[in-house]
């Protein structure tokens, strides 16, 4: 940049706070908020990442150099820590910053990317990102993408032409590749061409038990239910038990449960259906509903 025009903008002023507001960002944050409890480093990387483009736009807006930040991100952690839905809100503060012209996710797996056949893979994966286009790209699982001990997988393929996307066209499309940390770190050493097109790398981390709980309230609410305080003290017993066995999924695990719960409800008020019902009869998850789970009686 010519130091005549650095002079020339030099004394501009803007009120950082006002432009914050009016992009609307805190809105986003604050439903991101209300959305997920706990998940601290992961909200704070948001702000930051948020920050980083608004002070990108004003000095685009000053005529200044702008290093167009890379937008591409991992999301690393076990499944049901919530990076779907901070994925959505990701789109949502790229769309109000002027990043993104549609705004919209777009989530896939490997499936969706990579066919059976050859000649299958790459309508098939330019179809996606046609569809993705102007918007976020999030791929679930993204390590499934690469098999490198079947010479038959077309997954190479998907990958390459990812590769040629997330380059030539990363100002109309984000992609965001999410997995299991391990998994992941893995699958960017095989592949570095992806690694060294990923400038944002947010871990998810386990929730705590009372996390969990917590999450479970909320789930319940939303469907009109509640858990009576010894109820709540079983519960978290269970999620206790329920995170050293296998196949854990975190707030996945804590809907499932639930759903188990309200059905044991329901049969238990069924059984009772010869007196006259409350609505608290309706409402309520009592300690025996959880209980008689197969995870205190096996």
């Amino acid at each position: 940049m010519n130091q005549e025009l650095i002079s020339r903008n030099i004394g501009a002023r803007f009120n950082l706070k006002v432009e914050y507001e009016e992009s609307q960002i805190q809105r986003v944050i604050d439903i991101l908020e209300s959305e997920l409890i706990g998940l601290k480093p992961v909200k704070s990387r948001i702000r930051e990442i948020a920050a980083l483009l608004l002070v990108d736009k004003l000095r685009k807006n000053l005529g200044l150099v702008s290093s167009s930040p890379g937008l591409h991100m991992s999301f690393t952690g076990s499944p049901g820590t919530g990076k779907t839905t901070v994925a959505l809100r990701m789109a949502d503060i790229l769309y109000k910053l002027g990043y993104s012209r549609k705004g919209h996710l777009i989530t896939v797996t490997r499936d969706d990317l990579v066919g059976q056949y050859i000649g299958h893979t790459a309508p098939k994966t330019k179809e996606v990102l046609k569809k993705a286009m102007g918007g976020i790209l999030f791929i679930d699982e993204a390590y499934y993408l690469y098999k490198p001990d079947n010479e038959r997988d077309y997954g190479a393929e998907a990958i390459e032409i990812l590769l040629q996307v997330m380059e030539n066209q990363r100002d109309d499309l984000v992609v965001i590749l999410a997995g299991y940390k391990e998994k992941m770190e893995k699958f960017y050493e095989s592949n570095p061409g992806l690694s060294s097109r990923i400038a944002n790398h947010v871990d998810f981390p386990d929730y705590s038990p009372e996390e969990l709980l917590q999450i479970g309230k909320i789930m319940l609410e939303e469907q009109q239910y509640v858990l009576t305080p010894d109820a709540e003290k079983v519960f978290l017993d269970y999620i206790k038990i329920r995170m050293q066995k296998p196949l854990f999924a975190n707030a996945r695990s804590v809907r499932n449960a639930l759903d188990r719960a309200r059905m044991r409800q329901a049969n238990r008020v069924f059984e009772s259906a010869g007196r006259t019902l409350t609505k608290a009869d309706l409402v309520t998850i009592v300690p025996d509903d959880i209980f008689k789970s197969s995870l205190f009686n096996s």
